[in-house]
């Protein structure tokens, strides 16, 4: 197979995170070479594409999908592995800025990402070291104060899996002395992003699905009554055209660019710490994340190492140090890892949408998309995928209320949407810093 150079993703092999280097065996796809007809042409093979199109080929529909590199080459195969319920959004924010019937509706679907994913897990047999529980964790009273606000708006919509926790509480599940106190989300938990992703791509080709690798879209047209995809070897017309590329997406589909902006965020893994020393730092094997605007998260992997994550950078760059950036954190959080060795450090994008809430909708007749996840992309995703295979087979029902929210434009447009995120941003870290 010929490696292809292209400009986002290198030769198109996975990043060196411990993600690849732990991957369960997956064997390699073919390009797209030649001219090929089916009914859906899904771009991208991360959550999003693969959730899409495994729904549609449960269902019987010829799908095939077209990856620029590797399968889950992207956000969903180097994520903190988190499975974290809701949106960036909080529900307040969608009903003051969408109304009571559009909270009422995204409040419905919140923990949907969640079960599909296990269900995936339980249905396919997918070895993805698959843990449950998430806890929230605040820094100060303002955040305790800010979570129990959460737990009480979640339950006023029938969701009551969430529970405070206490400063001696939450350090029964992490020994650290930084926390207040937090919340614990039964439904949530934690896996191998990239082993989740190649399980369900092997679902999908199960299913009738089919996979081209190494395949960067260089064109689309979407406009003719049936879209085409073209690479540089070959072209796929379809049906329907589904477009999953997310932050990689590009500039491709030149329509979608300015609605998201790519914004990269680190992750690096420790060495192996050993049963022992693991419980001691989190006993119950939950994963953690804080509620600062600049947050840390992070969880223990199936071989007992601390996975670490952290900061932002708008605009989708990679730190100069991402090892450095994220050990001064980690080593406020536990001071008993001051010294240890780190592995594994690396890097990748999220779409970010400015209004912080997912986008879903349709170009033309036959081209759906969904993309701006904002951080909470593992459950958003299988989500949106579900409800994209839905649209698809015929059921807007629930297509359409996403469809009709109205995404915002970055003030100042492309030119100035990373600069006026990081001023956002460091107002909000300066709010965080002196609990404002």
């Amino acid at each position: 197979m010929t490696l292809q150079k292209h400009p986002y993703a290198g030769d198109g092999n996975h990043t060196a995170s411990y993600y690849a280097a732990s991957a369960n065996p997956a064997p390699e796809r073919p390009e797209l070479i030649g001219d090929h007809q089916i009914d859906v042409c899904i771009i991208g093979a991360g959550y999003s594409g693969l959730s899409t199109g495994l729904h549609l080929a449960e269902k019987g529909y010829k799908v095939a999908i077209i990856e620029g590199a590797r399968i889950g080459w992207g956000a969903s195969g180097r994520n903190g592995g988190q499975i974290v319920n809701g949106l960036n959004a909080s529900l307040q924010t969608i009903k003051k800025r969408y109304g009571q019937d559009t909270a009422t509706f995204v409040a419905g679907i919140v923990q949907e990402g969640s079960k599909i994913i296990r269900e995936r897990v339980n249905t396919y047999s997918i070895k993805c070291d698959l843990k449950d529980k998430n806890i929230f964790t605040g820094l100060t009273s303002a955040h305790m104060s800010e979570l129990e606000e959460r737990m009480n708006l979640w339950a006023g919509y029938g969701i009551k899996n969430q529970e405070m926790l206490d400063k001696d509480q939450v350090k029964k599940h992490v020994n650290s002395d930084v926390y207040a106190g937090g919340l614990i989300d039964h439904s949530g938990g934690h896996m191998h992003p990239l082993n989740l992703a190649l399980g369900e791509a092997a679902a999908f080709e199960k299913n009738g699905g089919l996979i081209y690798e190494m395949s960067p879209v260089i064109d689309v047209d979407h406009a003719a009554a049936r879209p085409v995809v073209r690479t540089s070897k070959g072209t796929m017309t379809c049906k329907t055209l589904v477009l999953c590329g997310n932050a990689y997406l590009g500039h491709v589909v030149p329509t979608l660019t300015s609605r998201v902006m790519p914004v990269s965020t680190q992750v690096m893994a420790t060495e192996p710490l050993g049963e022992a020393r693991a419980h001691d730092l989190m006993p119950t094997d939950t994963c953690v994340e804080d509620i600062r605007y600049i947050l840390d998260y992070y969880r223990l992997s199936g071989d007992k190492r601390v996975l670490f994550g952290g900061g932002t950078v708008y605009g989708g760059a990679d730190p100069s140090d991402i090892k450095a950036k994220l050990q001064r954190n980690m080593n406020k959080v536990f001071p008993q890892l001051k010294g240890v060795k780190i592995d594994y450090a690396w890097s990748g994008n999220f779409a970010l949408s400015f209004s912080r809430v997912p986008q879903m909708g349709r170009i033309g007749n036959n081209t759906y998309f969904a993309h701006g996840y904002s951080g909470h992309g593992v459950t958003g995703s299988h989500t949106f995928g579900r409800i994209l295979s839905e649209a698809i087979d015929g059921d807007l029902t629930r297509f359409d209320v996403f469809a009709k929210v109205p995404w915002l434009s970055f003030p100042g447009g492309r030119m100035f949407r990373v600069p006026y995120s990081m001023m956002g941003s460091w107002w909000y870290g300066l709010r965080d810093k002196f609990s404002i």
